[in-house]
């Protein structure tokens, strides 16, 4: 081993305080890049691996009625490679312990042998028999909620007929990975289930006999898409047929890719802030070690190391903390992502999905360690390559402090001795203190910023549960109905109040941007389910045009004043052209609002609504379930309590749950960033302070020079931080939101109140640490030491 590696482990011994403390923010960089990297493409191949197992089809068709024989016709259109029709359907599931009536899908599977798309994987039982059609196959995640098994009965009721079907088998769908009732965003699988059928028991239930209304579409390598779905609308037109569209609109398949592009789009950002604070930590540490070792620098150089070889070992030291902690990262990320993996598989109903990282997440991992590391360290080894031999043997000039000195005259007659010190120090070298200051801004801003994502989850459900949605109870009807079942409702016993609405499954176009959506009626001055503007004022309803969501204005690239195109897939399905009147913030989904009647005269249907709004006297709740579980029309009646709830557990699993973690790392890099600067100061200062204990200091005043130099850092840093953590927040935050839901970035006194107190515990235990190191110095060794 030569002199130089000698020295490189004693220095690195010497320091070890600040390299684990670099070493650890490093780490963290790269943990995070791994993990995040790691489960973009675990999800990414388990999605594509289970879609072509399943063979998912790649366009959906819902229609009215189509005969069977249009199945060949579909098949025949160019770039399509198979086609094949199906029957699908709404349907209610009585249970005795439930006084709701639970909604339900029901699909339709052929009658011999599997189907061409959307194969199910079976995990319990077995298929139906078409030879008994009392035979179904239940969503697995239902029936593990619900606690149902096979051989189990079920009660369902079909288009007003109720009948006892019993469960043959449990099953999970590439279509089904995320599942909602209509109507509703976030899912919740004691609510929701999907139920699979013979051919002829879906037909006969449906009245579909020798039909079907639902086709499944599967595209050839070089077919376009879009020649395709338009090709397959003009065929289907005298059918019904309701607007085909293709797997990115699918609201399963949207769900999983806005989650892996939230991932994604996290993994590019977050991890090169935490290796962009490690490389300025790093430039700090090195630099002054090298104006430390001064005298050390230019002796090496008088034995004959070449200017290279110095700068090499500095730079080697620059490595070793890089590359160890990228190393760690990296198993780090490993486990990590190993760990969530399993989160995962329960959220998205994967059969399987292991943690896979691609080799190169590695080498980009510790390539950019390494990089950002080098980055700082290159600007140090300047210095040494511009420090001659006899230059660096001498001591440094003094440094010209009679401007600065002169910096709070004033008040050092008011100070003792050890408070005049810190206040010199301060003051005659602010180029140093700003960076130190900086530093920990740094690390309180990202605190701040956490604590302010956070608090917008939080927000958005306060703002999306008790500002828009006012309501109790929701009901949902199985077709459009009159208004005259809002005079029912009103009636019944415990209902305070009813809102109707209406809403039609919609097309939005503005030139080539398009979002498949609903448009939504609503009562003039809607009091249960509103709109709001940003200042949470409500919005009226509007006949003339329609207010649509901010988020979908700039997804549309819309500003109010312009014409939108709305296709509308229902009834008559008129194409419309509306003007936005406004715009409106939501935070649940991108809606789009218009008037109810307005929306009624447009589809030539007066007097028709397709929901309401309830809010109800919770003591007759349970009465008007009952009632409602007894309607013919109702489809479907959803809770408040019960979306919230299922909103909670979808933010708190999946990318939500990025934030705790997200936010734990914040604060140990705080902290970190805090102790690495009193680790530093102590370094520096050693010699001075033992010279103080000499003169008769004691190991209190000492350690206050020291210390006291920190808190004063410290202050100055936290206004800075509040300034920088308002900056992330924003940012974050909007890392956070998708087209599904979006996180307001809720930046407030709070959260820099939480930020603050973080730097001040990390200050507090830092200086602890430093002052037990500072009192146990022996006083001749510093003293032997060279300035």
């Amino acid at each position: 081993m030569s002199p130089l590696d000698k020295k490189l482990l004693r220095d690195l011994w010497r320091i070890k305080g600040q390299a684990l403390a670099i070493g650890a923010v490093i780490g963290v960089g790269v943990l995070m890049l791994v993990m995040m990297t790691g489960l973009v493409t675990s999800l990414d191949e388990t999605r594509r691996a289970y879609y072509e197992r399943h063979r998912l089809a790649d366009v959906f068709v819902p229609l009215v009625r189509a005969p069977e024989r249009m199945e060949a016709r579909l098949a025949e259109i160019p770039g399509v490679a198979s086609a094949e029709g199906r029957i699908s359907g709404s349907a209610q599931i009585d249970l005795e312990s439930e006084d709701l009536p639970l909604q339900a899908r029901i699909v339709s599977l052929p009658e011999n042998g599997e189907p061409q798309h959307n194969e199910i994987y079976l995990t319990d039982g077995r298929r139906v028999d078409g030879a008994n059609p009392d035979e179904i196959i239940l969503l697995k995640s239902f029936a593990d909620a619900r606690g149902l098994l096979p051989g189990d009965a079920l009660t369902i009721t079909i288009r007003g007929g109720q009948r006892e079907f019993q469960i043959v088998g449990l099953a999970r769908s590439p279509e089904f990975l995320y599942v909602t009732a209509p109507g509703e965003i976030a899912p919740d699988d004691a609510r929701y289930a999907v139920i699979w059928m013979g051919q002829d028991t879906a037909a006969a239930a449906f009245d579909m006999s020798g039909a079907f209304n639902e086709a499944l579409v599967s595209l050839t390598r070089d077919a376009s898409e879009p020649a395709v779905i338009e090709a397959i609308d003009r065929l289907v037109e005298p059918y019904g047929g309701l607007g085909a569209y293709g797997l990115e609109d699918h609201l399963s398949d949207r769900f999983v890719s806005e989650e892996i592009s939230g991932l994604r789009g996290t993994s590019a950002v977050v991890p090169p802030v935490f290796l962009a604070v490690a490389a300025f930590l790093l430039y700090i540490v090195i630099s002054r070690m090298v104006q430390a070792e001064r005298s050390q620098i230019g002796l090496i150089k008088a034995f004959g190391y070449t200017d290279l070889e110095v700068g090499a070992h500095y730079f080697k030291l620059i490595l070793v903390i890089a590359v160890s902690g990228a190393l760690l990262g990296c198993l780090g990320g490993i486990a990590s992502g190993r760990s969530l993996v399993n989160v995962y598989v329960d959220y998205f109903k994967f059969p399987f999905l292991l943690f896979e990282v691609k080799p190169s997440s590695f080498i980009l991992g510790i390539l950019v360690s390494v990089l950002s590391a080098s980055a700082g360290g290159l600007l140090v080894l300047r210095q040494v390559f511009a420090l001659t031999p006899a230059v660096a043997m001498r001591p440094a000039a003094p440094a010209d402090y009679s401007a600065s000195g002169r910096i709070g005259q004033s008040i050092f007659g008011l100070l003792d001795q050890p408070s005049r010190m810190v206040l010199r120090r301060i003051t005659r070298q602010p180029g140093r203190m700003a960076g130190a200051a900086l530093g920990v801004a740094a690390g309180m801003g990202l605190a701040t910023a956490m604590t302010a994502v956070m608090g917008g989850f939080d927000r958005s459900m306060d703002l999306t549960f008790g500002v828009i949605d006012r309501s109790d109870v929701t009901v949902s009807f199985v077709n459009p109905v009159s208004n005259k079942v809002v005079l029912e409702l009103g009636r019944m016993p415990g209902v305070i109040e009813v809102e109707p609405a209406r809403n039609v499954s919609v097309v939005l176009r503005n030139g080539t941007r398009t979002h498949r959506g609903a448009l939504e009626g609503r009562v003039r001055n809607p009091r249960l389910n509103r709109a709001i503007t940003p200042r949470l004022e409500p919005i009226e309803m509007r006949q003339e045009g329609i207010i649509i969501a901010t988020s979908l204005a700039q997804k549309l690239a819309i500003t109010p004043g312009e014409i939108l195109t709305v296709e509308v897939k229902e009834g008559r399905q008129p194409v419309l052209q509306i003007p936005v009147v406004g715009t409106t913030q939501s935070l649940l989904g991108s809606p789009a609002y218009i008037e109810i009647d307005a929306l009624n005269r447009a589809m030539r249907e007066p007097g028709r609504i397709s929901a309401a709004s309830l809010r109800v006297d919770s003591a007759q709740s349970d009465a008007i379930y009952r009632r409602l579980k007894g309607m013919p029309a109702v489809v479907g009646v959803s809770l408040k309590e019960n979306a919230r709830e299922s909103l909670q557990r979808m933010m708190d699993t999946g990318a939500g749950a990025m934030r705790f973690i997200m936010a734990g790392i914040a604060f140990v890099i705080t902290f970190g960033i805090v102790y690495n600067s009193a680790r530093i100061a102590q370094a520096e200062r050693e010699r001075d302070l033992a010279s103080l204990r000499v003169l008769g200091f004691s190991k209190g005043e000492a350690a206050f020079v020291l210390l006291g130099e920190l808190v004063l850092v410290t202050f100055i840093a936290l206004p800075v931080g509040a300034l920088i953590g308002f900056g992330l927040s924003s940012v974050i935050a909007e890392g956070f939101s998708s087209d599904l839901y979006q996180i307001p970035a809720a930046y407030g006194r709070a959260d820099i109140g939480i930020g603050a107190l973080a730097v001040l515990v990390a200050t507090l235990v830092s200086a602890w640490l430093v002052k037990r190191d500072v009192d146990r110095t022996e006083l001749i060794t510093a003293l032997k030491s060279r300035e």
